[in-house]
């Protein structure tokens, strides 16, 4: 067996771990998989006989998982709704909470994530009989 260990900036949550064990598991001749969304790290053990590094790399590249984490910035630019409103960040200072400054900003539920998440698709609202029964 064979032992690769790649850097994995994308996997930094538990739901992230979930899913690069089930991706690397569906290749033939993986026989190891230790992930850890800690230090964003996969240890893999497999059989170079029927796979390769090459092809393991490549599989978590095109899940989205080796690239680097996409972050929006704030542009100082207004965003521009559906209905031509335009947007803005804004602060407010609240005299009772002396120097303290907090951010607000309302944004639609659209079904997905706020930024781009691997392993993550678009959001389903479960029933009832799958919430009691974990999925």
């Amino acid at each position: 067996m064979t032992s690769l260990t790649v850097g994995v900036p994308t996997m930094y949550a538990d739901h992230h771990v979930v899913e690069v064990r089930r991706i690397l598991s569906e290749i033939p001749g993986v026989e190891r998989i230790n992930a850890s969304a800690a230090f964003q790290v996969v240890e893999i053990g497999f059989d170079p006989e029927r796979t390769s590094a090459d092809v393991l790399r490549r599989t978590l590249d095109e899940a989205g998982y080796l690239g680097p984490l996409p972050i929006p910035a704030e542009s100082g630019k207004p965003a521009v709704g559906r209905d031509g409103a335009t947007y803005f960040r804004h602060t407010a200072a609240v005299e009772a909470a002396g120097s303290t400054v907090s951010f607000g900003q309302d944004i639609a539920f659209a079904g997905r994530a706020l930024w781009p998440c691997p392993g993550m698709g678009s959001g389903r609202q479960m029933d009832e009989g799958e919430a009691e029964h974990g999925g």
